[in-house]
């Protein structure tokens, strides 16, 4: 079981909209992938899933966060940051988490961070490739 790091916004697409993105709950919940946060990514996640367009309580939000998301990730922690490495220095989140938990994976819709397509030996896919590949 390979640890992997799921961007925020695959995160909340998994979580709150019916899709294809939905499959990567199964995936955790299953045991399938062993998925990865960071106190960064986490606090990220919580403040997305905050934003008035998603309706969402504190309570569901907690909900989510105990019934969804704890049971279910590793929380790596943080001993050496990453930075300088991405465009957009907001995404360095993703790499120091991958990278402190030694993940194989990021997966993300973020194209400043898929322009990269690996770091160190992590590499750097969109949902549909990472999806593609667990069903191989």
């Amino acid at each position: 079981m390979s640890r992997v790091v799921l961007d925020t916004n695959v995160l909340v697409s998994a979580l709150l909209l019916k899709g294809k993105l939905n499959k990567f709950v199964d995936l955790w919940k299953t045991g399938i992938i062993n998925p990865v946060l960071s106190k960064e990514t986490f606090s990220e996640l919580i403040a997305v899933l905050s934003y008035s367009k998603f309706n969402l309580s504190d309570y569901e939000i907690k909900t989510i966060m105990e019934d969804e998301i704890l049971p279910f990730f590793m929380v790596t922690e943080i001993k050496e940051e990453v930075s300088g490495i991405c465009r957009d220095p907001n995404d360095d989140i993703f790499l120091t988490a991958a990278y402190n938990a030694q993940a194989s994976i990021i997966v993300t819709g973020d194209k400043v961070l898929l322009e990269l397509k690996n770091f160190t030996s992590i590499r750097i896919l969109t949902p549909r490739e990472y999806l593609d590949m667990i069903e191989e």
